[in-house]
Order: structure tokens, then C-alpha cells, then sequence
């Protein structure tokens, strides 16, 4: 299974005082022991980082990141993600210009969304984004 780990687990998973107890970051560490295929894109690596004030704090968790894929977004990604967002539109679904980048990120690589952000479970019955 391929998944890709919204900002919202990772903030619950890297947080100072330790992990959230929180099904999502539970979910995460199992996905992890069991050796699956856990990657991010560019956006959340952002979001994670910029989070930070200081910078060795920052370095640490990008060197906690890098051996995660970190899947990039092309042209048709952004042309796509622009389609997500009329078609939400057009059902009524709110969603952010960075979750729609996200969910068509998920969507190409096929990988199934592990988020606890219910933007994503409003857009997922629009489109093919399958979560975790």
C-alpha cells in the first residue's frame, strides 16, 4: 500500500512533547513497522518545516523526513487540482488551493490519502481519492 501523510498526521506525530495519542498517528506507526510505502509531497514538507522557529529543530525533523519519497507536482497536477477545485465548486465543497493540490497529488500517484483534515473527506466522493 502506498500512502501519502497529510500535515496534519505529521504535526500530530512530530510534536515536542511526543506523538498525539490520536488514530491517525497510530495509523502511521503501523503503517510504518509494517514497512509500507509512506511518502509526502513538497506542499506538506513545507507546512511541516515553516512550523518550526528554530533552525536546528527544522533540520532535525527534515533529516527525520528525508528517507520519505517526496512526490512533486508537474503542470497537468496544477491543471488538475484546478479542475478539483471547480468541481467542488460546483457541489458545494469548500477545500484549500494546497488540499486540492494534495488530493490530485494522491490521486495520480495512487496513493491512498492518510489525513485528518475533513476537507479531504468532503472532496473524496468527487473524485477517485481514496483515504486511509
Amino acid at each position: 500500500m502506498r500512502v501519502l501523510v497529510d500535515t496534519s498526521v505529521w504535526s500530530l506525530a512530530l510534536r515536542k512533547g511526543g506523538p498525539a495519542d490520536h488514530p491517525a498517528v497510530r495509523k502511521l506507526a503501523a503503517l510504518l513497522d509494517a514497512g509500507e510505502d509512506v511518502c509526502l509531497c513538497g506542499v506538506v514538507l513545507q507546512e511541516i518545516l515553516q512550523a518550526f522557529r528554530g533552525d536546528s529543530t527544522s533540520r532535525r525533523v527534515r533529516r527525520l523526513l528525508d528517507p520519505f519519497e517526496l512526490l512533486s507536482a508537474d503542470r497537468n497536477d496544477h491543471v488538475a487540482a484546478a479542475r478539483i477545485h471547480r468541481l467542488c465548486a460546483s457541489k458545494g465543497v469548500t477545500a484549500g488551493t494546497v488540499d486540492r493540490l494534495i488530493a490530485q497529488l494522491a490521486i495520480r500517484h495512487g496513493c491512498q490519502l492518510l489525513t485528518t483534515d475533513k476537507d479531504f473527506v468532503r472532496m473524496a466522493p468527487l473524485r477517485e481519492l481514496r483515504l486511509a
